[in-house]
């Protein structure tokens, strides 16, 4: 059986190795990052998210889907805040088993990856980060990106395949190999204006959720909005979307008052629920929206890009 090279271990890469090592493939899986089971997700970016009938189906099809909702929160349908804090519910459907899932990142990756270890033709390579492809020999050039490494020079491991498939995201090693070794390969990235923070509601004192469970929250203002999750914890995620530059941004946000009396104004039912604003608002990172194309996404027979790296698309139009 053909051996594949996947570069990439988050919900792309951890599903389609699980796929390929179901149909007999040997899968070597490599990821930059440390194993996500041993709890070090970097916090304030990607914390959830919502999985609906696209995404369980490919779920199904390997037989993990009770699994990995068995956590998730079905949200029935958009509850709108306006500014006043008068708020409206909109379902999603007259049937209320139609409806999206709020569900942890992180507690999903570690699903798949270990449907993908399932199968004994699978093996997973954390903290190996790609740095180039050779495409005509379909070889990845990985170094160790543990910590340990750090303190010592990078020894190049090479790992050949049949094919090698970048499932490495936006910003993917795979397609910069391919864009410096294909004569004409073409690329474009095109950034929002609006980036993005996650906030965070607490559960309430005794674990309850503070707002309506079985929502997506949604505080619509025009140019910019802030939505909320919910986790199984009894807290909610909260992402306000924003302009980075401009009177009213990110940018404009200098002290800790700024920040207060923005969200005062725009927010106003939700900061009392929000007792770790100004410091979320602070120390988590303010994230960019990019939508990425590119052509080819394949090279003959040995290396294409799937997921993010072949085609990045912001978050409202990429919801499976």
């Amino acid at each position: 059986m053909a051996k594949f090279v996947l570069i990439g271990s988050g919900l792309a890469g951890g599903l389609l190795a699980a796929y390929l090592g179901r149909r007999g493939y040997d899968v070597d899986l490599y990821e930059r990052r440390a194993d996500p089971r041993e709890a070090n997700i970097v916090g304030g970016r990607s914390i959830n998210l919502a999985i609906s009938t696209r995404g369980i189906h490919a779920l199904e099809k390997l037989g993990i889907a009770d699994e990995a909702l068995q956590h998730a929160i079905p949200m029935r349908g958009r509850m709108i805040h306006d500014k006043s804090g008068d708020m409206h519910f909109a379902p999603y459907d007259v049937d209320p088993k139609k409806c999206i899932n709020s569900i942890g990142r992180a507690g999903l990756n570690t699903t798949v990856i270990e449907a993908a270890q399932r199968y004994p033709n699978v093996h997973v390579h954390f903290n190996h980060k790609c740095t180039d492809v050779d495409l005509e020999t379909a070889t990845a050039h990985l170094v160790d990106s543990s910590v340990e490494a750090g303190v010592s020079p990078a020894r190049a491991i090479p790992a050949q395949g049949d094919a090698v498939i970048g499932v490495d995201g936006a910003f993917s090693a795979v397609r910069q190999s391919m864009q410096m070794q294909i004569s004409g390969f073409e690329y474009d990235e095109s950034y929002l204006a609006h980036g993005y923070k996650e906030l965070t509601i607490p559960p309430g004192p005794d674990g309850s959720w503070l707002m309506e469970k079985n929502a997506l929250h949604i505080w619509p203002r025009k140019s910019f909005m802030m939505i909320a999750l919910p986790n199984p914890d009894g807290s909610f995620t909260c992402t306000l979307f924003w302009e980075f530059k401009g009177p009213r941004s990110f940018a404009a946000m200098k002290t800790d008052e700024d920040v207060r009396r923005f969200f005062e104004e725009e927010f106003p039912d939700a900061v009392p629920l929000m007792p770790t604003l100004l410091q979320d608002f602070r120390e988590n990172p303010t994230g960019s929206l990019v939508t990425i194309r590119c052509a080819p996404w394949f090279y003959r027979d040995k290396v294409c890009l799937l997921g993010d790296a072949a085609h990045a698309v912001v978050p409202f139009y990429g919801q499976g």
